[in-house]
């Protein structure tokens, strides 16, 4: 009774701190993507459950195993989580900016080829969707329409600008607003000027996602080199953690990894990109 009650507050705990990881995931969704329905977010949990089974199922048996093994009831469920969670907390998360001011730069370079060929502002961007990069595809797709259904182009730029939500975005957008306002004028020299801002961004962008890479390199050193000797430790050197084996033993257990969780978290929200403020804002 007491082992059961051990791993049902073992299973409370670690998964309070798997659900403190998922939090601080970052969100490489859009504005308009955020608000999706209770129906999407049931879509999106049954998509990672089936991206993460194999793993939880690894899991559950490696946990099953070293229960038996060390008399651990609570490593059912440590595991299975550990097995799950670590590789998410440790990975490099995604870095959206970089991707963002790729594709910004190739479109940018795109627009600047195609005005100079007598086409105003709005042609090229309809000419643009064509051989649009995969990140702006779609909100180009919507700006053509909104364009189509006679939208001003400020108008439909701006939104355009609250999809992406980024202010390297905003920065290009505004620029063609102001150019489609002057009915093309400037604008090449424009476009040319912003690509090259744009390169000298993503340039240094890459260099601070290097840096912010040296820790987490570390940390997940660090973490298997950890995990390695105390699995091995658990099946060789029983009685060292014979005490952690009782039921209290087995809450300061979680209590101790929780602690290192918890320190790992710290590390990866530290190495995370700031939001900047954006320059455009919705009139809607």
């Amino acid at each position: 009774m007491t082992a059961a009650l051990a791993a049902l507050l073992g299973a409370l705990l670690v998964g309070g701190v798997v659900l403190v990881v998922l939090g601080f995931r970052p969100r490489t969704d859009q504005p308009a993507l955020r608000r999706r329905s209770g129906t999407d977010a049931r879509r999106r949990m049954l998509a990672l459950l089936r991206a993460q089974g194999p793993r939880l199922a690894i899991g559950v048996v490696a946990g099953v195993g070293f229960a038996a093994l060390t008399g651990m009831g609570v490593m059912v469920v440590v595991v299975p989580i550990a097995v799950v969670g670590l590789p998410m907390l440790l990975s490099a998360p995604p870095n959206r900016d970089i991707d963002l001011l790729e594709s910004l730069d190739r479109w940018v370079r795109g627009l600047a080829a195609t005005l100079p060929t007598g086409r105003s502002i709005t042609d090229a961007i309809r000419v643009s969707v064509r051989n649009a990069p995969d990140l702006l595809a779609p909100p180009l797709a919507l700006l053509v329409a909104r364009l189509d259904e006679r939208w001003t182009a400020q108008e439909a730029l701006r939104a355009m600008a609250d999809e992406l939500d980024s202010p390297d975005a905003d920065a290009v957008l505004a620029s063609l607003a102001l150019a489609s306002e002057r009915g093309g004028t400037g604008a090449t020299a424009t476009l040319n000027a912003l690509a090259d801002s744009i390169q000298d961004r993503l340039k240094a962008q890459r260099e601070i996602e290097t840096e912010r890479a040296k820790p987490r390199i570390v940390v997940r050193q660090v973490t298997v080199i950890t995990l390695v000797v105390l699995a091995v430790a658990l099946l060789f050197g029983r009685e060292f953690f014979a005490p952690y084996g009782t039921p209290l033993g087995q809450v300061i257990l979680l209590s101790l990894l929780t602690l290192y969780v918890a320190a790992l978290l710290v590390m990866r929200r530290m190495t995370l990109p700031r939001r900047r403020d954006r320059i455009l804002r919705s009139l809607r």
